[in-house]
């Protein structure tokens, strides 16, 4: 057993040869970055329904659950990435495109304007 089968995940590190270190922690960086915000979204999710604002009960809660639903998605798209930027790292291939930015310009958009609406309509 080879020391790249051992490592997780293995369909990341079976693939080509170990990149240079530093693009490699740059790709963790990023990854932890993406992390912090699912987090941030969902305290914001959370908040948001918890501390019971003098808001529109049922577009609070809908943009509560979008900003919820967004931090579980940003992570699942987080690990994705990572993954995929990783394994181009190591074939000494372009990097993928990341599905993350837009994905969150809409989701915060969204979860925005839910909350708008909820104080103009209270």
């Amino acid at each position: 057993m080879t020391t790249s089968d051992r490592r997780f995940p293995a369909a990341v590190y079976r693939h080509g040869d170990e990149p240079d270190a530093r693009f490699s922690l740059a790709n963790e960086r990023t990854f932890l970055a993406w992390i912090r915000t699912a987090l941030a979204l969902l305290a914001g999710g959370v908040a948001l329904e918890v501390l019971g604002l003098d808001l529109h009960p049922q577009l609070r809660l809908a943009a509560s659950l979008v900003l919820v639903i967004s931090a579980v998605l940003t992570s699942a798209l987080a690990w994705s990435s990572w993954m995929r930027t990783e394994r181009a790292l190591r074939l000494n291939a372009p990097l993928p495109p990341s599905l993350l930015g837009p994905f969150l310009g809409v989701a915060v958009t969204a979860a925005g304007l839910l909350v708008l609406l909820s104080v103009v309509l209270r």
